[in-house]
């Protein structure tokens, strides 16, 4: 019997539709929480509409990505995106907040899967070569998904309902799986499979309390307090547990001769620097264009499309870059662009202006797509097809468990020195005060002598985090050097 081929051309663009319902999904679900939050009510679990996706797709990335070496690509493939469309049809009908946020566990849970199974898929179905050229087209998903997801969200709320933010998922998300149904055809899998239970609720559990004890710690509880320092033993404890079952298991989901590899070990740590970075952009830019330098919130969205615009030619560039130089010297430029982007934040003041921010901006997005290209592509390159589902995820989880620190580490710094300013200048100002800064109908309340000293703490308070922000381009700078030169990746067999 003749052997199905794969459609290469056709299983791309499904790859490229599910990679950007996932991509989109922060942005156009954004536009809408306002009106979500004013007709649900709830507003103090605001925070949790993403967060719960975050944690459950963060969670279950590196699970997603073994299933998929055991199984395959297509049948994990399935499974994620079914979950996916099933949370995000509930999320229309949530009748109250805290539905919403169970909604979007399960949406998140589905979620893990969709982006490093269809970037494993490519993986599998290109060569090398071809391989780093692709990875522009993918990466272009980024940009498109940054650039029309506010604006489809906001269409879509004011001429249908919020509900159809959530909804418009469902018939993208068929229609990719439809393309890969049709068009991929795996090799068949012989042998039994065996799947590390064990390990798998381990590293679900100990990510899980982490990552709350991250995105919650200062919130609902002060990080170092008593509940605090229970859950990070907890967290310990499990984790101890994971490595321990991981070291003895036939078939471990997180396979850690993987990271003896100095391409993936190197490759992975400086990803969870880039997340780390990438979110403390991402999250407080916004908030400088509109709060100190008074400009509306559209061309503060400008200023972090200039990242989303130079993250994908960045990435088709280094598809050719990698080809003729390797690894090493692509991703090293992408360290120093990073690092150039960051100090022009540092130099950032009022008087700027946005297209300063715009170009501090772009510089960050050509270097997170010089990097992120090269360690994708080197990494499938450094292991067999059996194991390049869990390589694949384990950079993505990398990336993602990186944003999650970088947005407590930031956090942390922004309110405390904003704290400390208040408290130097005897005011009685609050941070709950800064909120009035973000819009103009704010800002005409508030006096002008009060309104001066805000914007003050907060442009001082903002200057830390990207002085933050420079010291983790230094360190990422200072790994990349790490990464073995040459044009070849060796592979791992072991």
């Amino acid at each position: 019997m003749k052997e199905k081929m794969t459609k290469r051309p056709f299983v791309l663009a499904s790859v490229m539709l599910a990679m950007f319902v996932g991509a989109v999904e922060a942005t156009i679900v954004s536009t809408a929480m306002p009106t979500i939050a004013a007709e649900l009510g709830g507003f103090s679990r605001y925070s949790w509409i993403f967060s719960a996706y975050l944690l459950m797709s963060t969670v279950t990335v590196l699970i997603y990505g073994k299933l998929a070496d055991i199984f395959g690509r297509k049948p994990i493939f399935f499974i994620g995106l079914t979950l996916f469309i099933i949370g995000s049809i509930l999320c229309g009908f949530a009748r109250s907040m805290e539905q919403l946020i169970v909604f979007r566990l399960i949406q998140g849970i589905g979620a893990g899967a969709v982006m490093p199974i269809a970037t494993t898929i490519v993986g599998d179905i290109y060569t090398t070569k071809e391989r780093a050229k692709i990875q522009g087209y993918l990466s272009s998903v980024w940009g498109i998904s940054a650039v029309s997801g506010p604006l489809i969200g906001g269409l879509l709320v004011q001429y249908l309902n919020w509900k159809f933010v959530f909804w418009i998922n469902i018939p993208l998300g068929l229609l990719a799986m439809l393309g890969i149904y049709l068009f991929l055809h795996e090799p068949e899998r012989k042998g039994k499979a065996t799947i590390d239970y064990k390990g798998a609720f381990l590293l679900t559990s100990t990510l899980s309390i982490i990552l709350f004890w991250m995105v919650e710690g200062g919130q609902s509880f002060a990080r170092f307090s008593l509940i605090g320092i229970c859950m990070i033993a907890i967290g310990v404890i499990l984790f101890a547990c994971f490595v321990n079952v991981e070291r003895r298991v036939e078939n471990p989901i997180m396979p850690f001769t993987l990271w003896k590899n100095p391409v993936i070990l190197y490759a992975n740590l400086v990803s969870l620097i880039t997340g780390i970075i990438l979110i403390g952009i991402s999250s407080y830019l916004p908030t400088y264009v509109t709060g100190i330098m008074e400009q509306p919130a559209i061309i503060a969205g400008f200023t972090l499309t200039a990242m989303s615009i130079g993250w994908p030619i960045a990435s088709s560039l280094a598809g050719h870059l990698l080809i003729r130089y390797g690894a090493f010297p692509v991703s090293f430029i992408g360290g120093i662009t990073l690092f150039i982007g960051s100090v022009f934040f540092v130099l950032m003041n009022p008087q700027s202006g946005p297209w300063w921010a715009a170009f501090g901006s772009f510089f960050v997005g050509i270097g997170m797509g010089l990097t992120s290209t090269a360690f994708t592509v080197t990494i499938q390159e450094a292991v067999t097809r059996e194991r390049r589902g869990s390589a694949t995820a384990a950079n993505m989880f990398m990336r993602n468990f990186g944003n999650t620190i970088g947005a407590a580490i930031f956090g942390g710094i922004l309110n405390s020195i904003l704290i400390t300013q208040f408290q130097k200048s005897g005011s009685t100002f609050e941070l709950g005060n800064i909120n009035a800064l973000l819009t103009v109908e704010g800002r005409k309340s508030i006096p002008s002598e009060a309104l001066s000293a805000l914007q003050s703490a907060l442009d001082h308070s903002l200057q830390w985090v990207y002085i933050a922000v420079v010291v983790f381009a230094l360190i990422s700078i200072l790994l990349l050097t790490r990464i073995p030169r040459g044009k070849k990746v060796h592979y791992d067999y072991d």
